[in-house]
């Protein structure tokens, strides 16, 4: 079978062509969900308080593009092509919630699951904590969340979400603290989608993420501080 210069078929080249093509076809529909969702999470009196700043996207076309041809090269025994797009790449749509410190999970978490249920958005699965540091980790597991760790150093809580039950469209939100937001920035610019060709690089990642982790705990401590001092003051 003829191949290309990607190593797919030219078949599957037109499968992902179709693929990335029927995407920008319901472009606007996702623009919609995406908008929608940020406009019900950052509205929320409650919520609102604990945000320090919201942002939503949708997924580029290349970026798919690069992505299908990413995932053609694994064997997980299902093409995926127009008839699936939807089902299987949950991120056409994206939110991140950028918070401060990392305690507030425990009150953010309940409050979007249940911002969403009053608005009818669906959560599919089991939000899931991505992280490395074992802390954190049973902090994520006694909010109820599932954990994974990540090998990469990565620490995210992911949730998606579909727009109904009756339609297909699915968008990630992604919830993290501000000091998790620096590394994730910095690794994704220069170790994604492929690892950096630089090993000094990747273990300068991994130093960031032990500083990342270590500033977290401390704007953690600061908050737990305060609110113990303001705390006091208010009863004396």
């Amino acid at each position: 079978m003829a191949t290309s210069e990607t190593g797919l078929s030219k078949e599957g080249n037109r499968r992902i062509d179709s693929a990335v093509r029927f995407f920008e076809s319901n472009r606007g529909s996702f623009d919609v969900l995406a908008e929608s969702l940020r406009a019900c999470l950052s509205e929320d009196d409650e919520l609102r308080d604990m945000i320090h700043f919201i942002k939503h996207r949708v997924k580029a076309a290349e970026s798919l593009r690069a992505k299908l041809r990413r995932l053609a090269g694994k064997d997980d025994g299902e093409t995926i092509d127009e008839s699936n797009l939807f089902r299987r790449i949950t991120d056409l749509a994206g939110l991140r919630i950028i918070h401060l410190h990392t305690d507030q999970i425990a009150s953010m978490h309940p409050r979007i699951l249940k911002i969403l249920e009053q608005n009818r958005y669906r959560v599919i699965g089991k939000p899931v904590a991505y992280c490395w540091d074992v802390e954190y980790e049973r902090l994520f597991q006694e909010v109820g969340l599932r954990t994974e760790r990540a090998d990469s150093m990565y620490t995210t809580v992911h949730y998606d979400i579909q727009a109904s039950a009756e339609k297909s469209m699915t968008c990630e939100l992604q919830v993290r603290s501000l000091v998790d937001e620096v590394w994730g920035e910095v690794s994704h610019r220069v170790n994604y989608p492929a690892e950096s060709p630089s090993e000094a690089c990747r273990d300068q990642l991994k130093v960031l993420a032990r500083l990342t982790s270590g500033c977290g705990r401390l704007v953690d401590s600061i908050f737990k501080t305060h609110h113990e001092a303001t705390g006091a003051a208010e009863q004396a």
